[in-house]
């Protein structure tokens, strides 16, 4: 699975990065999947090789601006550029009611069909993807959720250890069983399923939505691979913000992920007064340190553009 970054920023975009939106996509796939959909994010979209025209669903969180206020614009753009495929948003029942808004007071027409899914009732009604997906609610000002999106291949390796010990050479055969075709040899028939290992198991990435509340992701992160997860404020400044906002702290989410083993957490959405720039604090490295004195495991902070793989094996790789 892939995860393209595309605005990292919370509540409002800076000069490095962009509010809230993520591609999500399967191996090799030619469609994709889009978490939140921040303003500007057609526009970060037109930096990458992501078409409009092979978007199959856009999952929107919440619906606070910085998550969906880039709605209209990304759905136009899409009708202009030809897309005449059907497009699954799932979202609060308000972003329904925004986006129909719109459509009316703009008199904005779509020439393909818009299927809304209400986020509270995703794990009723399915979209039919190429990843599965689940929503998990969560804790903030406004009703959010997490997306978890889990990838199984189809595909089974060769048991070579026990086709040697069978003494079957290799050679077309090889290839045939593979394909999961039974085969004659020898007058004798060997069935496919006997050489073929167990589905590798299936990956998991998890992308939340605001919240303040990480332990309402345990029923879930056990089986997942990949956990992105808002880190808007350091502790201290957490603090001092107090719990109005309803945001995490990365010591926090950091916590949570460390006790629950999670192999790759990802930081994301942060607070605009934490720059890039590492000469001085309050900075992204703060933001890192803190982190990382909690969580002992593969730790991303993401930037916008970021692309990165996860691996067969488990491991998030940034490409």
């Amino acid at each position: 699975m892939e995860l393209l970054f595309l605005g990292t920023s919370s509540g409002t975009p800076t000069k490095a990065r962009n509010v809230s939106a993520t591609a999500i996509k399967a191996p090799n796939a030619k469609h994709w999947c889009l978490v939140d959909c921040g303003e500007g994010t057609q526009h970060q979209i037109l930096r990458t090789k992501l078409s409009l025209n092979t978007l199959q669903a856009i999952f929107i969180t919440h619906v606070h601006g910085d998550h969906c206020y880039g709605l209209p614009g990304l759905l136009a753009s899409a009708a202009m550029a030809g897309r005449t495929e059907t497009l699954y948003l799932v979202g609060p029942a308000e972003i329904e009611g925004f986006v129909s808004a719109v459509c009316t007071l703009t008199e904005l027409y779509l020439p393909y069909e818009v299927v809304f899914i209400d986020s509270g009732k995703l794990n009723e009604h399915r979209p039919e993807l190429e990843l599965s997906v689940t929503a998990i609610k969560l804790s903030h000002r406004v009703p959010s959720h997490a997306f978890s999106f889990s990838y199984q291949s189809d595909e089974r390796k060769l048991d070579i250890e026990k086709l040697k010990g069978a003494n079957i050479k290799p050679g077309p055969h090889w290839g045939e069983l593979q394909n999961g075709k039974d085969i004659m040899l020898d007058g004798e028939l060997i069935l496919a399923d006997d050489y073929l290992l167990p589905k590798a198991k299936a990956q998991k990435i998890i992308i939340c939505g605001d919240n303040d509340m990480p332990d309402l992701l345990a029923d879930e992160i056990n089986s997942a691979d990949v956990l992105v997860h808002e880190a808007t404020y350091t502790y201290d400044i957490a603090q001092k913000v107090g719990p109005g906002p309803m945001h995490s702290s990365a010591k926090i989410v950091a916590e949570f992920a460390g006790k629950h083993q999670v192999d790759n957490l990802v930081l994301t959405h942060f607070s605009a007064r934490y720059q890039n720039d590492t000469s001085s604090s309050p900075s992204i490295l703060d933001v890192e340190l803190e982190a990382r004195e909690y969580y002992e495991g593969n730790l991303m902070l993401a930037s916008d553009f970021d692309h990165y793989r996860l691996d067969k094996n488990g491991l998030l790789n940034k490409l």
